[in-house]
């Protein structure tokens, strides 16, 4: 379901501080609620490249798109008002926004009934090489241990999904990865670690996931890939986005050595 399609109701925004507002697409994670998050990010993006004047930057996650403006160019009230009428069915899309402060934030009438962003990008597929086990993964043991399985199933199996990038979060670049086999799900550890390395693979609950710096972690590390998810000094500086789909490729300690000596790129 498209974003224009969605039953948009005022409720399903609300405020964040003085210059933030959430955006609710849905209330349980689901690939249908990601592309409805994503054709919001695509209409925020068409309106940004209006040369919009109030809209500073959106940030998507699981269940919702948060829209930060200024709130010295529009009002709360206004910035709702035009995200309403942006987002309902197609016979509100061409209407125009009556207010010069609503206006700032960009114009209707170019949209498509039904594409309030335009068509979406095709998701970009990455491959992440992976060494497993050993000093690089020390909880793959007990992974395959709690769900009865060899250590060599576990790899095949997280190796063999298609993992969507839902959001980035907890830290610079960290990817939460939808499509997790329920065959290799595992709760996080009782006691966390102080350091977990940048690069580690990890499984929480029933998400795997990247750390791409040096932090503390509660997830089941598994692996270790020589690939740097974060990129300070690139623009954008995440390596993954929002959209995007992962796929794991196992590799062995020489491969992971060699290309950790390039730079990991």
């Amino acid at each position: 379901m498209s974003a224009s399609i969605y039953p948009w109701t005022e409720d399903m925004l609300s405020p964040l501080g003085e210059q933030g507002i959430v955006i609710r697409c849905g209330d349980v994670v689901s690939e249908e609620v990601h592309h409805r998050v994503m054709s919001v990010c695509a209409l925020l993006e068409k309106l940004e490249n209006r040369s919009l004047t109030a809209l500073v930057e959106w940030v998507p996650s699981y269940l919702s798109v948060t829209l930060f403006y200024d709130p010295l160019r529009s009002s709360y009230e206004k910035t709702c008002g035009l995200l309403l009428q942006l987002l309902r069915p197609s016979n509100q899309l061409h209407q125009q926004p009556q207010s010069s402060e609503c206006s700032q934030l960009g114009k209707s009438e170019d949209l498509k009934p039904g594409e309030p962003g335009g068509a979406l990008a095709p998701s970009r597929i990455v491959t992440i090489p992976v060494c497993y086990g050993g000093a690089f993964g020390p909880d793959l043991e007990h992974v395959a241990e709690e769900n009865h399985l060899t250590m060599e199933e576990v790899i095949t199996i997280h190796t063999s999904a298609d993992y969507l990038v839902h959001m980035i979060g907890f830290a610079p670049g960290f990817p939460y990865l939808g499509g997790l086999p329920e065959r290799i799900a595992t709760p996080r550890r009782a006691t966390p670690r102080l350091r977990v390395e940048a690069g580690t693979v990890g499984i929480g609950g029933s998400q795997t996931g990247i750390y791409p710096v040096i932090s503390p972690g509660g997830w089941q590390c598994i692996g270790r890939t020589p690939v740097r998810l974060f990129r300070p000094e690139e623009n954008p500086p995440s390596l993954l986005g929002a959209g995007d789909i992962v796929r794991f490729q196992s590799i062995t300690m020489q491969e992971y050595m060699e290309q950790a000596q390039k730079g990991g790129e």
